[in-house]
């Protein structure tokens, strides 16, 4: 080869490695390799997104270990997203929450009580999740859900939550004290029921069980009770209207039973726990509770059992419940693989229930098609007769609101109750509970 040509392909070399070391650059840097064109926190196969998921505790042990294995099911079918799961227990769960909001640092995701989305998002911590619900919608998925339950998260004209499972109340019965006392047909009505309460009475027994002292069971046998009525605490456009005539009609129910002796004066100063007591003691008759008030009494599952809905005084038939929920937080830096998450959540969370022994009821209806439901009488009756006709507390306004957990909580409302069972005027009782939350409001009627 002649000199003139080796210089020639020398020259051709130095370019072509000058060339190569700019591209080089070009596509790099310093910064990390990206595989398959994705884009810096897309997620790769090396360095996969990672989302925290804050899980209330909702059940047993059983719960929590089976919501890990759902996690780690949904890392395998993922391999882009990490999901890193972290049980969160209830006490002190506001300020949990509120901290970690404050210090810029939520989850991405959380489950979360029935108005809690409600309550951050005036926090402007939640994002709307508007384009999941239209999705799931438009696939037809959302027919599956416990009717209203979806629009129950709807605030300010976005859905701010997602729901995953009811909570809700249904009168529990002892089968042996109703045999006892010569009830051979469980009861249809209202009258009925007073009527069997009645002849429950005796012997140490009382028809009813009703913690005069608890901030929860109390006021949620009420509710129950104005709900089953036709009743309701609010107009639809949420004025408050406690003392509308089916809410009095059934404080006077109640008061009624008082009066009848059906009540054992020392429930005004039990709280849940000492109701429970007394329930599995026999002492009492009927008891509405959560669903899973049978579990704390393995060895009485043949003697506890589930009244049908009662008809109220004009034939209405209903129950209270909540739609607890699944949320985003607009701090995420990764929006589109947390929703990839809740709807994978939402399709594929069964065994909560079925291996987790979670005490709720699933909002895919027809998850309680498993034989875990429909062999279990008690479950079985409440996914068939009650889940159907559950109603909020907020249920007559479009939506939800954060008002509604100040009034659920707030202490005139136990005050109303403890009135109620000490033999007061019912319509005096209730008046000082309808101000009160008429302040809550901010409004009047």
């Amino acid at each position: 080869m002649s000199k003139r040509m080796s210089k020639k392909w020398l020259t051709v070399l130095f370019i072509i490695v000058i060339a190569f070391s700019v591209t080089a650059c070009s596509k790099g840097g310093n910064s990390e390799p990206q595989t398959n064109g994705s884009k810096p926190g897309s997620g790769t196969a090396e360095k996969p997104v990672e989302i925290n998921f804050w899980d209330m505790v909702w059940g047993p042990p059983s719960y929590v270990e089976e919501a890990q294995k759902l996690v780690e099911q949904f890392n395998s079918e993922h391999p882009t997203i990490k999901v890193t799961y972290q049980s969160t227990p209830w006490n002190n769960w506001y300020q949990t929450f509120t901290t970690a909001i404050a210090a810029g640092a939520p989850p991405d995701i959380s489950t979360g009580a029935g108005y809690q989305a409600f309550q951050f998002t005036d926090n402007d911590a939640i994002l709307p999740i508007d384009d999941v619900v239209e999705e799931l919608r438009s696939e037809g998925k959302l027919d599956d859900f416990v009717p209203g339950s979806v629009e129950a998260l709807k605030y300010n004209g976005h859905y701010v939550a997602f729901p995953w499972m009811i909570d809700i109340r249904v009168p529990f019965y002892r089968k042996d004290v109703f045999q006892e006392a010569g009830i051979t047909e469980l009861p249809k009505t209202w009258d009925e029921l007073r009527a069997d309460l009645k002849k429950i009475n005796g012997n140490g027994k009382y028809g009813l069980v009703l913690p005069g002292n608890d901030p929860n069971l109390g006021l949620q046998a009420l509710f129950s009770l104005m709900l089953n009525n036709g009743g309701g605490i609010f107009t639809p456009d949420k004025k408050v209207d406690l003392l509308n005539e089916r809410n009095v009609e059934a404080a006077q129910f109640l008061a009624d039973i008082v009066s009848d002796g059906s009540v054992n004066p020392a429930m005004l100063g039990f709280n849940g726990d000492s109701g429970v007591k007394e329930f599995g003691a026999g002492r009492g008759g009927v008891f509405i509770h959560t669903p899973s008030l049978p579990d704390s009494f393995p060895e009485l599952a043949d003697k506890i059992g589930v009244l049908e809905p009662l008809a109220g005084p004009h034939g209405d038939k209903a129950t209270l419940g909540w739609v607890n929920n699944i949320m985003i937080y607009k701090a995420t830096k990764h929006p589109d693989e947390a929703k990839t998450f809740l709807k994978w959540w939402s399709e594929n969370n069964k065994t909560l229930w079925t291996v987790g022994k979670q005490g709720g009821f699933p909002v895919k209806q027809s998850f309680t098609q498993d034989p875990y439901w429909q062999n279990n009488p008690i479950l079985k009756l409440i996914a068939d007769k009650y889940l159907g006709i559950m109603k909020t507390t907020g249920f007559q306004a479009p939506g939800g609101f954060p008002e509604l957990n100040e009034i659920e909580g707030d202490g005139t409302t136990l005050t109303m109750i403890q009135k109620l069972m000490s033999g007061k005027p019912v319509k005096e009782s209730m008046e000082e509970t309808a101000k009160k939350y008429e302040t809550i409001m901010g409004n009047k009627k």
